[in-house]
């Protein structure tokens, strides 16, 4: 407020302005909430709203998880909600898994996807496909989630994008948030869901902040499984991406609104099932589309969108082939500047926009 005083004689107009702001900075209606929050508010208050669903995994308990997104919950829960469990994703996730079929719903956390690897079959063959071969008589309401995708400096082990891998595979439900209202709205609704549900969280976004607004507040607030969400509506060219991507594609286009590139930026939320029909609405609109993603290319989240489009009825309003921004097609280096030329940058997409339009 001091601020204020210092221009009370600058004029009505201004004074105005400044107590607007001061109003929002103070205002209960929006929130700056990081994304390792929201999700530690989504599990403590469906952990609060059904007592079949719990928590297990490594560290997720007395430590308050390896990223800190279950603090506190233990101590408010107890063990019986949320379990510390041995270095055995094998073991844990196929507790997990039968818990489900017995009626609990359990929330499995992977300390990274990287080591989902080591329950494959669980995930698979058992969670992804009980549901149909039951023919309906044994749901498995079962959430697993933990970072995926490339973290910082930690090599090829830690750093890859499962979003093409489970996606691939039917039986699945797949999600990828960016900001802190995806954490949030697609966690609650995955813990919901009766079917089995991969979460694909991203380790660099945990400490981003975001503002919530109050709607996204509110204890009921979902996001809708299988919906994308327009983050920048545009004229000239589509902009597809999930996850961390979708903030670069929001840099890029705000670079590439000053040289009056006009982009419509989508965050897809869900890699399975797919919003195609966003996607399709609005490549009928700009004529161009650049998919962007963390992960490898071969039969990467990019490439299903191409095939999709290739095949339905946008091709028709296509101007220009699809251009796919992708990590590099190598495991991840360690030295730091070799990993930044193997994940996607603003750059990149700066130069596949501009290619696509034919304006380099």
């Amino acid at each position: 407020m001091a601020a204020l005083r210092r221009i009370l004689c600058g004029g009505k107009s201004h004074v105005s302005v400044l107590l607007r702001r001061e109003f929002h900075k103070s205002s209960p209606a929006a929130l700056q909430v990081t994304v390792r929050d929201a999700l530690n508010q989504a599990l403590d208050e469906e952990l609060e709203r059904d007592e079949k669903v719990f928590l297990l995994g490594e560290e997720v308990a007395q430590y308050d998880g390896a990223y800190k997104v279950s603090r506190g919950l233990w101590k408010k829960f107890g063990d019986k909600r949320v379990m510390d469990t041995p270095i055995s994703e094998m073991g844990f996730t196929g507790i997990a898994v039968g818990a489900a079929m017995a009626g609990l719903r359990p929330i499995c956390e992977f300390m990274t996807f990287n080591f989902s690897m080591q329950a494959i079959d669980q995930v698979i063959n058992s969670a992804a496909k009980t549901y149909y071969m039951s023919a309906g008589l044994v749901p498995v309401p079962i959430v697993f989630r933990g970072p995926n995708g490339a973290s910082a400096g930690v090599a090829a082990q830690h750093s890859q994008c499962f979003a093409a891998w489970y996606g691939h595979c039917p039986g699945l439900k797949v999600l990828s948030p960016w900001n802190a209202e995806d954490a949030r709205g697609l966690l609650k609704a995955a813990i919901r869901d009766d079917n089995p549900v991969v979460l694909l969280e991203n380790e660099l976004m945990y400490g981003v902040p975001f503002e919530l607004s109050e709607e996204v507040q509110s204890k009921d607030f979902v996001i809708p499984i299988g919906k994308a969400k327009i983050e920048r509506q545009g004229s000239q060219i589509t902009l597809v991406a999930h996850s961390r991507s979708v903030g670069h594609c929001l840099e890029a286009a705000s670079v590439l609104a000053k040289e009056q590139i006009d982009c419509e930026v989508i965050n897809l939320r869900t890699i399975r099932p797919m919003d195609t029909d966003a996607i399709e609405a609005s490549v009928v609109k700009t004529n161009h589309l650049v998919t962007v993603e963390g992960g490898w290319p071969q039969f990467g989240v990019g490439a299903e969108i191409c095939a999709k489009i290739m095949e339905g009825p946008a091709f028709n309003y296509l101007d220009a082939p699809v251009y796919r921004v992708t990590g590099a097609d190598v495991p991840m280096p360690y030295a730091k500047i070799l990993e930044d030329n193997c994940i996607p940058q603003v750059k990149d997409i700066i130069f596949a926009v501009k290619k696509t339009l034919n304006v380099i």
